[in-house]
């Protein structure tokens, strides 16, 4: 069925069919979540477990081997890594790609269940939770100077963020810095060795007497009624009187033992804006929603706030939402600036008005019923689906500039419009069809790309596709029509141009001398492949964002304060420099940027600094600068080591050692840490290998304990509660109308500061309670800070800044690295991180281009029922490469993902310059009855100028993007560089070669033929 004819004929029911698509384009484009980047859930899950006070060392043999031997039988598993620090165990699980996240889910509850009873009965509840890629959106910094930090904190915990939570699309709302409020029993030593009470023994008949509890029922007076038990407290006075049990039977005050305060726990984590301490809170939002619309609905909120607390200030500190405002709004300037170029193009060769609009029409009714397909795919406009847009913009108009120009020369003819509207649109019906249908086949094989990557540019790929196919649909059913009753007739012209003859002797030439043509073809395509080792590669370019994450790390043991100070001191050595506008630190916690292997665990020993460099466009120096300079300030700080943490991908270069014997494994992690420090342009160098915390190791005398009654787990408790206090769990409580407050029951901080306190504290035995010295002998020690495990093996974790580098040359530097290539046995080297999804980038890449070849290959032997009709057309795929590359080395950009998906585009893009070519040459071989040379020659003459019509539409589709016009092109430029060179060598060249390769191949069709004696079919 002719489409073109019958939307000529019946004008209405095609424009209803747009009009259609166009309001529900409209409708989807109003729902579309805003965003940087796509929802991705991927398969992985993590089993977290604490058990406060607890060594790696403890929590590695009783809780993560246990974990991971239990998650070891769940299906589909393709890693187990395990983090074990200071009192947390963290296993996360990642699992095959195409595995149900909610099936993972319940499997490793299941899994975590069967082995609770095996666990230690004092951990805390294990929490098993999903792994969502987005991580922090917006991070608020809150001041009051009216308000303690526990009331600051509180007022965070529990207006802040119950605001917050009202808000649609925030997921979660965490506490940053700040204190919690404490009831403290500071106890006496002396007062508790007088009386034989220990702290124990306080702690747990303060938890046995502090309760509520239900009591049963009973009736009375025909009535049912309820009974409650209650010893609870409302205040801090009332606990100064309770009465505390001795072992003699005697009773004493509570405060006759220890001092009873309303205040604070011991901090745990601290924040500070430029120097001031602050209470700071972060948000997340859920999947599927728009981070613009969450952004404007959290400061409606505060505004609330504000008005409700007018002494409290709210600062923003960290946001992701000016980059994903600026890439939005960046890409939709792109899609006007690069329509506007396109349909400048057809102007300068139409000079025809009418025409021109008619080819503009095609651009918005082809882009906008595809916001209706990427709503319902549960799409989101961020960086991906926007550079398919982007990407596609010079390609929407190309179908009906290829139908505009044919019914214009049709018209010039002499053939009225409706008459040029129709022949025009039957002559070039199969190439149109061809050039989409090939271009779709090149962009449906990205959606299904293998690894993390291919989880991205699903997006990419089915709207790439998707505008392509509705561009096809304008194509053939408006541009035909609308080009019918717009168009005017046009005189009769056949002059030919000076440069079409010189051209046209060009290709009688090519076509004289094919296999000189071929060979010196085949010749730039092998100089082409020599440029490739020329170029560096690296997975994504750097993009200044104006903040830098500085974390600073400090030697076990550090205490808070002391690494709050020296974040100060690193803070104030930066001071001296312009560009830093603002710096937030925060010690003891993590930033959450959605991947729980950069950020790690919080310790009171760890700080991050995030420097605020401003906007790119307001200095004169990049980030990347700014980032070395401060580098080379903090050198001074003394054990401090310094490192730069990024949300942003290909910053980093992870490696792994694993094995099972320690002692190989960490001779090896020590060879390869010197040789990475010997590669030139690496920022900071770290590893996982274990620093040795300091500790104080008490080890039970088995005799004297007996003989005094006196247990290990006794001994254990003893110190545990005197020093930090019981489990939370156990703890009493403190019952107010709003909250409960815990009451913890232990030594005041400056007691523990005593050497001598640990022999001294009182362990409960058959006889009465006696010194810790007594039963056990006390010495300093040390300890792993932290244990990391990889496929329930011990590894090792290796991390670099590329500090700038490609990341495919410093790979290349370290598999040439003597350390790995004499690694000692059971001890292998893995690639993790942005390393190993650098790796499955390029080979997802090479799959998708080799399977849209193949898928092109089909549609044209499809469309043109030909077995060696499409190698014609695909011989100009290779006529790309030269261009492509050496403009990528000319702008010195690097091979990277954005110019991968260039070169991918070059493969239809080629073809469909080929198309048009081979398409007419057979129509004018089989309808017209011309020998094959004169075939060629006018098929070169008809359609030579919509090839260099298209192709400079899309040149100048992509030109906007190439130079950067709007916003940081960083991401964007490579793809449009590599797009712009490919199609200059692609046309120059395919308008010479193709006519040589199709008589070479028509020939060798002749042949078989001749051969097997079968007539092979040409055309459809």
């Amino acid at each position: 069925m002719n489409f073109s004819a019958w939307a000529i004929n019946r004008p209405l029911p095609a424009i209803m069919v747009f009009v259609v698509l166009c309001v529900a384009g409209l409708w989807g484009f109003h729902k579309l979540p805003v965003a940087r980047f796509p929802d991705v859930a991927l398969p992985m899950t993590t089993v977290t477990i604490s058990q406060p006070g607890a060594s790696p060392s403890q929590l590695e043999t009783e809780v993560t081997r246990r974990v991971e031997d239990s998650v070891a039988t769940i299906p589909n598993i393709k890693r187990v890594v395990s983090s074990v620090s200071e009192g947390v165990s963290m296993t996360s699980i990642e699992f095959v790609l195409d595995t149900d996240l909610a099936t993972a889910l319940d499997d490793t509850r299941d899994a975590v269940t069967r082995i609770r009873t095996d666990l230690p009965q004092d951990i805390q509840e294990p929490v098993v939770s999903k792994v969502d890629i987005g991580g922090s959106l917006m991070t608020y910094a809150v001041s009051a100077p009216g308000l303690s930090a526990d009331e600051l904190s509180w007022l965070v915990d529990r207006q802040i963020s119950k605001a917050m939570y009202g808000v649609p699309g925030v997921a979660v709302v965490k506490r940053v810095g700040g204190v919690e409020r404490q009831v403290r029993v500071d106890l006496d030593p002396n007062a508790l060795q007088a009386l034989g009470v220990t702290a124990g023994d306080v702690s747990q008949q303060l938890a046995r007497i502090q309760v509520e509890r239900a009591g049963g029922k009973s009736e009375q007076d025909g009535s049912q009624q309820v009974i409650r038990t209650l010893g609870t407290v409302a205040s801090v006075d009332a606990l100064r009187d309770y009465s505390i049990s001795l072992p003699d039977g005697r009773a004493v005050r509570l405060s006759a033992v220890a001092r009873i305060s309303d205040g604070a726990a011991d901090p745990t984590q601290v924040a500070l804006l430029d120097g001031k301490p602050v209470v700071a809170f972060s948000l997340s939002r859920t999947r599927g929603s728009s981070e613009v619309d969450v952004a404007e609905g959290v400061e409606a909120a505060l505004a609330t706030l504000k008005a409700e607390h007018p002494g409290v200030q709210f600062t923003l500190v960290t946001t992701v939402i000016d980059e994903t405002l600026r890439s939005y709004e960046s890409s939709m300037t792109m899609l006007w600036e690069g329509a506007l170029l396109a349909l400048l193009v057809v102007w300068l060769f139409l000079r025809d008005w009418r025409a021109t609009w008619v080819s503009a029409v095609a651009l918005p009714l082809s882009i906008i019923p595809t916001f209706a397909v990427m709503h319902l795919f549960g799409f989101s406009l961020n960086i991906i689906t926007l550079l398919a847009l982007s990407v596609v913009v010079g390609i929407l108009v190309d179908d009906a500039i290829v139908e505009i120009e044919n019914i214009v020369r049709h018209l010039r003819m002499g053939k009225p419009p409706l008459e040029a509207a129709r022949d025009a649109a039957a002559e070039i019906g199969t190439a149109v069809i061809a050039t989409s249908l090939t271009l779709a086949a090149v962009f449906v094989p990205v959606a299904f790309m293998p690894g993390i990557a291919g989880k991205f540019f699903r997006e990419f790929g089915w709207t790439a596709a998707t505008a392509v196919l509705f561009s096809l649909l304008v194509a053939r059913l408006l541009t035909p029509m609308m080009a019918a009753y717009v168009l005017k007739a046009q005189p009769e012209t056949h002059k030919e141009t000076r440069l079409m003859t010189w051209y046209l002797g060009w290709v009688d030439a090519a076509l004289r001398h094919r296999a000189r043509t071929l060979w010196i073809a085949t010749g730039l395509f092998v100089a082409s492949l020599a440029i490739v080792p020329l170029i560096p590669t690296t997975f994504i370019p750097f993009s200044d964002l104006g903040r830098s994450n500085l974390s600073l790390e400090l030697p076990p043991g550090t205490t808070l304060q002391q690494t709050t100070a020296l974040s100060e001191q690193a803070r104030a050595m930066l001071g001296d420099m312009p560009e830093l506008e603002q710096v937030y630190t925060t010690v003891g916690s993590v930033l959450d940027l959605g991947d729980p292997g950069k950020a790690g665990v919080g310790e009171p020993r760890k700080a991050t600094l995030i420097l605020d460099w401003g906007k790119a466009d307001g200095r004169d120096r990049d980030q990347k600068t700014l980032e070395r300079e401060a580098r080379a300030k903090l050198a001074a700080l003394p054990g401090v080591r310094v490192s730069y943490l990024s949300s942003e991908p290909g910053e980093l270069m992870q490696l792994v050692l694993a094995g099972d014997d320690p002692q190989r494994l960490q001779e090896a992690a020590t060879a390869l840490d010197r040789d990475l420090r010997t590669i030139k342009g690496l920022g900071s160098v770290t590893s996982s290998a274990s620093l040795l915390r300091p500790e104080i190791v008490i080890t039970p005398d088995s005799a004297r304990a007996a003989d005094l009654g006196v247990a290990t787990a006794d001994i254990a408790e003893a110190a545990r509660i005197a020093t930090s206090g019981d489990y939370v769990q156990r703890l009493a409580k403190l019952n107010l109308p709003e909250r409960q407050i815990p009451i913890r029951v232990g030594f005041a901080e400056s007691t523990l500061s005593q050497p001598a306190l640990i022999g001294q504290l009182r362990v409960r035995g058959k006889n009465g309670p006696v010194p810790l010295a007594a039963v056990a002998d006390i010495r300093e020690g040390s300890g792993p800070s932290q244990i990391s495990r990889y496929q329930r093996q011990r590894n090792i974790t290796f991390s670099a800044e590329l500090n700038g580098r490609p990341l495919g040359d410093v790979m290349q530097e370290v598999q040439a690295l003597p350390s790995l290539k004499t690694l000692p046995d059971g001890v292998s080297f893995l690639n993790a991180g942005d390393a190993e999804v650098f790796v499955e980038l390029f080979v997802g890449f090479a799959i998708a281009m080799a399977a849209g070849l193949v898928c092109i290959y089909m549609v044209l032997l499809l469309l043109f029922n030909h077995a060696l009709m499409p190698l014609t057309i695909l011989t100009a795929v290779p006529l790309c490469a030269g261009g492509a590359f050496g403009a990528l080395l000319l702008t010195q950009n690097l091979l990277s993902l954005p110019a991968l998906i260039g070169l991918l585009m070059l493969i239809g893009i080629a073809s469909k310059n080929s198309i048009l070519l081979v398409d007419y040459a057979v129509i004018a071989e089989d309808e017209h009855g011309l020998s094959q040379h004169d075939a060629l020659v006018d098929a070169c003459r008809k359609r030579a100028q919509p090839v260099i019509m298209t192709t400079l539409a899309m040149g100048a589709g992509m030109l906007p993007i190439a130079l950067g016009w709007a916003g940081d092109s960083s991401f964007r430029a490579p793809m449009a560089i590599a797009v712009i060179g490919g199609l200059i060598t692609s046309t120059l060249l395919s308008l010479i070669v193709i006519p040589a390769a199709f008589t070479v191949v028509d020939d060798l069709g002749t042949w078989f033929a001749n051969r097997f004696g079968k007539k092979l079919p040409v055309t459809a």
